[in-house]
């Protein structure tokens, strides 16, 4: 496979188009069908997932010698960006499968660990999960209580973690734990642990305001053993890995905030033309079409943010700083939007039959998954402080 930062602009926009027009006939037969009904019923439609696996959709960027799509960052914003547009969930589960846990096993599995789990979570055969959260420690992942000890060939891990996307359903988790001191960024390592390991568990699947189609649940670990091959890179580096990690992440909440942001857009200008009042359609009015220039702005400041952030990733750049800026201003922008849209569609926009409604329920969460803003304002300051 060739280096990505090699392909040529004119390559990347083709790829991206492609992309984009697979994404939307996709979406048009098997999503929207379905979006209401998974939403209501708060189901994971996890054959959509095999569907999505058959596209090389769930292993966008994993390289083709692991069975994976091959693709660099710009696509893979391609992809999420034009699910969310339809479905914040289903965008969600795409988002988080690719780089958080597929992801994490990509950039720091051995060559064995790669030939084992990446063919798997590229083709969908088996879903990914992440587990970092804790029930005290969102934020403060520095004092998690999940530990692991060593004994013999075996590491036995002891915790739970929760809001865990793919909780009860993913077949195989990278998990962070303890195995040093509290609050020490060297004393945490990774694991992977596959489903059916004796003392591995789902347990309560969160009642959500939205993305109520991407399972968010606890991960149990209960005396889990799990062979020391499972380890990831080295005892220890368990927290810096997850930082890297969340720098990705954070393009991936980035794109779902831009479609979803764009979905509300696209439904806002289109309602705003339809619908009459006055004799005349309400674009008409200053107070909407100013409404909607405004959102169409945020929403193209928000694209090029993730365009920049994308680049440099692909070039093996660091993105600490670009990504939290895409994902700050991508995430706060998919809620003023959509806010914005169920305005213009007045009591429409308040009730399930028109998409608004759902684009403004499914935001809230891009402002706290993988960060919150808050956190994003302090990663940027300190790359701005600590020079």
């Amino acid at each position: 496979m060739n280096n990505i930062s090699e392909n040529t602009p004119e390559l990347v926009a083709e790829n991206c188009q492609m992309i984009k027009d697979m994404v939307n006939d996709f979406c048009e037969k098997e999503i929207k069908p379905n979006i209401m009904k998974w939403d209501e019923s708060q189901e994971f439609p996890i054959p959509l997932f095999k569907k999505l696996g058959e596209l090389g959709l769930m292993g966008v960027l994993v390289p083709q010698e692991y069975g994976g799509s091959g693709f660099g960052y710009h696509e893979y914003v391609t992809v999420v960006s034009e699910i969310a547009k339809v479905c914040g969930s289903i965008g969600l589960s795409v988002a988080a499968h690719n780089s958080l846990c597929t992801g994490h096993i990509m950039q720091f599995g051995n060559e064995e660990q790669k030939q084992r789990w990446l063919p798997k979570l590229a083709s969908a055969e088996w879903i990914g999960a992440w587990g970092l959260t804790e029930p005290n420690t969102g934020s403060d992942a520095g004092n998690m209580k999940t530990t692991a000890v060593k004994d013999g060939d075996h590491w036995v891990i002891n915790g739970t973690k929760n809001f865990i996307t793919h909780g009860i359903s993913g077949d195989v988790a990278v998990v962070m734990t303890r195995t040093g001191e509290p609050g020490d960024s060297h004393g945490m390592t990774a694991f992977v642990v596959e489903r059916g390991t004796p003392g591995f568990s789902g347990g309560k699947k969160e009642d959500k305001l939205g993305m109520r189609a991407s399972e968010t649940a606890e991960m149990i670990f209960d005396d889990c053993r799990v062979p020391a091959e499972n380890l990831l890179g080295e005892v220890g580096e368990g927290f810096v890995q997850a930082l890297k990690i969340l720098d990705g992440g954070r393009i991936s909440i980035a794109a779902l905030g831009l479609g979803i942001a764009q979905g509300a857009l696209d439904a806002a200008v289109a309602y705003s033309q339809e619908r009459q009042q006055f004799n005349q359609s309400i674009s008409k009015f200053q107070g909407i079409s100013f409404k909607i220039a405004d959102m169409a702005t945020q929403v193209m400041a928000s694209r090029l943010l993730i365009k920049e952030a994308a680049e440099l990733k692909n070039q093996g750049k660091s993105v600490n700083r670009e990504s939290a800026m895409a994902k700050l201003h991508s995430s706060e922008t998919a809620v003023s939007v959509s806010n914005d849209a169920v305005q213009i569609f007045g009591g429409y926009g308040y009730v399930k039959d028109f998409p608004v409604e759902k684009f403004y329920r499914d935001s809230k969460l891009c402002t706290i998954g993988e960060g919150t803003s808050e956190i994003q304002k302090l990663v940027i300051a300190r790359t701005l402080f600590d020079k």
